[in-house]
């Protein structure tokens, strides 16, 4: 499974897009010509002009772990293959800009930034600048739960009906399943409504009970516990069930909770559409007339608790590491996110709130503008984070997953990261009752009917997964 950040239009899931509802994107009009790589060693630091062809050493290196012999030294040919296959990814796909990190114990490390950050200004991509994470946020949102569960404050067998009314089966769908995305609930995402709404106005607010209103119109896919399918609607009502717990805000419960525990100063839970300087500006295709667009200033608030996040490479490397080996959990909650189940996709499989892709364990993420990669191959303590200041699919491919393919081909031959192509599937039109008007607390009454389209390649499966990594 693939999981990506929340992405209203196109159904896509950051597993690949067969996650998260991706809207469905057509190649960018022109390819930017990029330079060289630039390189960065701290998120502060000011690019030079020209990276040279040695890898940036990162700190924190140690001695190689057993088993960790198969992955590359990041350093010599591997840097230059690494260059030169980003290079070629960005080239064909046409992203703007991308930033690359690769860090093993013991082996070293690998930090470039290619392409610009701004099409106008032509700027540089470096790699002290602050993006959208989409739905890397999930990571986030499902481990300020497991911390109420640690707390003894939820059970993760507890129903979501316990804490949130108007859920359809609240009484049999358990937060547990909505974390591992099991629930059977519709992913508002995939609703045309709320895509028409979000596409004409992409700076509106949306408040956590519209987005579920737009979910609740729909029958669920299936029963709860059935099988796996990438929803938004799961990790929205999380994050409500988080704020109902804990008598406070999402965003100061994760700031205070999760975020800083995890000892990350630039990672943050934006309450607007305001992005902290520097950052990158992003671009999208995902518009009323499928013409690109600067997306930097939308409003993430669609994808609240599934995919509203800020933050940067430096961040992303650290959580990458926390999430994967549970720092700031108990064992046991632990031992519970890392539980996969099957997906349907191959090699693919997703516990609480995170994915295990070939052996590399963590999220992606998407949505409007900008694309996440963040993972952790326990086998080296390696991790891999790709930061992308574009969207737009090339060929049905997210090109957050060509990156990691390319990249992942390279150090980790044994292990690629690989997402299928998502079959387009187009909104589910509005019921016959205004979505503006439906409210959570009046669903419709659930089916066991699914209405997802198979992925286009692997093994026919009754339910595609939104590709992990979009909202």
């Amino acid at each position: 499974m693939t999981p990506t950040c929340a992405r209203p239009p196109r159904n896509r899931s950051n597993v690949s897009r067969a996650i998260a509802v991706a809207l469905a994107a057509a190649a960018l009009p022109t390819a930017l010509a990029c330079g060289g790589p630039t390189r960065t060693d701290r998120p502060n630091a000011t690019a030079p002009a020209a990276a040279s062809s040695s890898p940036a050493t990162g700190p924190g290196e140690g001695t190689a772990p057993p088993g960790g012999a198969a992955f590359p030294q990041l350093s010599g040919d591997i840097t230059k293959r690494l260059d030169s296959a980003i290079q070629d990814v960005l080239k064909e796909t046409g992203v703007p800009g991308v930033i690359a990190g690769v860090w093993a114990n013991g082996k070293g490390s690998y930090v470039r930034a290619f392409g610009v950050s701004d099409k106008q200004s032509n700027a540089k991509m470096t790699s002290d600048l602050y993006m959208r994470i989409g739905s890397v946020t999930k990571t986030f949102t499902v481990t300020g739960l497991l911390r109420l569960v640690d707390q003894g404050k939820v059970k993760l067998d507890d129903p979501v009906g316990k804490y949130v009314d108007g859920v359809p089966d609240g009484d049999k769908i358990t937060l547990r399943q909505l974390a591992d995305m099991r629930s059977g609930l519709f992913n508002y995402s995939e609703d045309a409504g709320f895509d028409k709404t979000l596409k004409e106005d992409p700076e509106r607010t949306f408040l956590p009970a519209e987005l579920l209103a737009y979910a609740f119109q729909h029958p669920s896919n299936f029963p709860p516990g059935q099988r796996f399918q990438y929803s938004n609607t799961n990790t929205v009502l999380i994050g409500m069930v988080i704020e109902k717990v804990a008598k406070q805000p999402l965003a100061g419960y994760l700031q205070r909770n999760v975020i800083s525990p995890a000892r990350l100063g630039r990672t943050s839970f934006p309450r607007n559409a305001s992005l902290p300087d520097p950052h990158a500006r992003g671009y999208t295709t995902d518009t009323t007339d499928g013409q690109e667009a600067d997306a930097t200033g939308w409003n993430p608030s669609w994808a609240w608790a599934a995919g509203a996040m800020v933050s940067d490479l430096r961040d992303m490397r650290t959580w990458a590491h926390t999430l994967a080996t549970g720092t700031i959990l108990s064992p046991a909650s632990q031992k519970a996110r890392l539980d996969f189940q099957p997906t349907g996709l191959p090699g693919t499989g997703y516990g609480l709130g995170i994915f295990d892709n070939h052996g590399w364990i963590g999220h992606n993420g998407s949505l409007p503008g900008y694309q996440a990669v963040v993972v952790y191959l326990p086998e080296a303590e390696a991790t891999l984070v790709l930061l992308l200041n574009s969207d737009t699919a090339h060929q049905g491919s997210e090109p957050s997953t060509l990156f990691a393919q390319a990249v992942t081909k390279i150090v980790s031959p044994g292990h690629v990261y690989t997402l299928p192509a998502m079959a387009s599937t187009p909104p589910t039109p509005v019921p016959s009752s205004s979505p503006g008007t439906a409210t959570p607390s009046a669903p419709s009454a659930p089916s066991a009917s699914p209405s997802v389209v198979p992925p286009t390649s692997g093994p026919t499966v009754p339910v595609v997964p939104p590709t992990p990594g979009t909202t």
